[in-house]
């Protein structure tokens, strides 16, 4: 039966076909460590009690019309104190706009400001910008990173391709690999796109730069997070923030995202959102424009969600390393954000104990989730090449005894490979 060209054309997602051979051992009875998904097990990971009595008490209250179309005034209040006392960010209610979750934000930014045959200039990895370029039929270009710089791109990896492109994706800290910008870094690009911007007419689009910082609230140790607008604020016309409760809250069923920038693009943004019919459901909106300007119940829950949440990527990144000590090609990066942990696994070439040669990372993660019981996603379901042997770990979905329990499995599944 015939369909769209966009439909038939469109590519399928990689951690699905992941999923369903790990859907398909589990219903055999088999146990596996899952680290593909980028979510939470809620039953590891709840929702602060306080948001989760707050969204019963306005179910109770009746809160189930239809909300605004830019989200709830009393919210897109709380979101503008909640970024002004933590990120120093001064974004009046009407510069906010609530959705249904950070991807209808990054979608409408498409759609706002990137036309058919515009460039798009993100880095690989990244996630799904790839797709959107293709539901709008634009021009992505991906600028492959390097493990060097964590797999974060540099002025000179993107300068090459910003002439003439409608946007700049990018995410710190970033999915999938849970590196961040360093400072001097992103003041380079920021400074590269404010130099873009110099050399457009009045009459030209001028070269938006969308910042997903969904991740945000979830930093370890020393390292920071840093902005384009707090670091360059004459950005603040061309920048285009993605946020929200998902990650910091492990909220990710709650649906509640905040995209915030220039007034206008927000306007045309809200207006596209509408009619996606994608906004957050007004019940949860109420109580999160309760909860986030609590300081003291935030301030609680972050601490241990984000002690929890480093224990088991600690755990994961010394059982790799000492995996590696002893011989074994493997690597990883330590954490510095997310929920994510950034492994290298290098054994394209490799056979397995039944014959079959393992041909990419792909076929490598195949093997470690039938042997090993555990399922990572390689990089290439994120742009890289199917050569590129790193692989995103997240460990929201499971335990730190899972992990732990895990690394001898991996070793003696390694040790197997010929």
């Amino acid at each position: 039966m015939k369909v769209s060209a966009l439909a038939e054309n469109l590519r399928g997602s990689e951690i699905i076909k992941i999923a369903g051979e790990i859907n398909e051992l589990k219903r055999q009875g088999q146990n596996i460590a899952n680290l593909t998904i980028g979510d939470y097990d809620s039953n590891i990971y709840p929702i602060p009690d306080e948001l989760k009595q707050g969204i019963v008490d306005a179910y109770a209250d009746n809160q189930t019309n239809y909300p605004p179309a830019d989200g709830v005034l009393l919210l897109r209040e709380s979101v503008s104190t909640f970024l002004k006392n933590r990120l120093g960010l001064d974004y009046k209610p009407n510069q906010i706009l609530i959705s249904g979750g950070s991807r209808p934000l990054i979608y409408s930014t498409y759609l706002a400001v990137v036309d058919e045959g515009d460039k798009v200039v993100f880095p690989a990895p990244s996630w799904n910008n790839n797709h959107y370029c293709d539901l709008l039929k634009a021009e992505g270009i991906m600028v492959q990173t390097t493990a060097e710089n964590n797999f974060m791109p540099t002025a000179d990896d993107l300068r090459p391709h910003v002439k003439g492109a409608a946007l700049l994706a990018l995410c710190s800290p970033l999915n999938p690999t849970g590196t961040m910008f360093h400072k001097k870094d992103l003041e380079e690009i920021c400074d590269m796109v404010i130099a873009e911007n110099k050399t457009r007419t009045a009459n030209e689009k001028p070269l938006y730069f969308l910042y997903d910082q969904i991740y945000s609230q979830l930093t370890f140790g020393d390292n920071q997070h840093f902005d384009p607008v707090t670091l360059r604020p004459e950005l603040k016309d061309y920048v285009i923030f993605i946020d929200g409760a998902s990650k910091c809250f492990a909220a990710t069923g709650v649906r509640v995202g905040w995209g915030f920038g220039p007034e206008g693009v927000i306007n045309n943004m809200k207006a596209i959102v509408g009619h996606m019919g994608a906004w957050s459901p007004k019940a949860e909106q109420v109580a999160m424009a309760k909860y986030i300007i609590e300081d003291t119940q935030v301030n609680t829950y972050l601490g241990s969600l984000k002690s929890r949440i480093q224990g088991s990527l600690n755990a994961l990144h010394t059982g790799f390393q000492q995996l590696k000590a002893d011989g074994f090609s493997v690597d990883s990066i330590a954490p510095m954000g997310a929920i994510y942990l950034t492994l290298k696994i290098d054994y394209t070439g490799k056979t397995t104990p039944d014959g079959t040669v393992l041909n990419d990372s792909a076929a490598i993660n195949f093997y470690l989730i039938k042997e090993a019981k555990i399922a990572f996603v390689p990089f290439s379901a994120f742009g890289t090449d199917d050569s590129v042997n790193w692989f995103r770990a997240s460990v929201g979905a499971c335990t730190l005894q899972d992990i732990e329990q895990a690394i001898p499995r991996i070793k003696e599944a390694l040790s197997k490979l010929v």
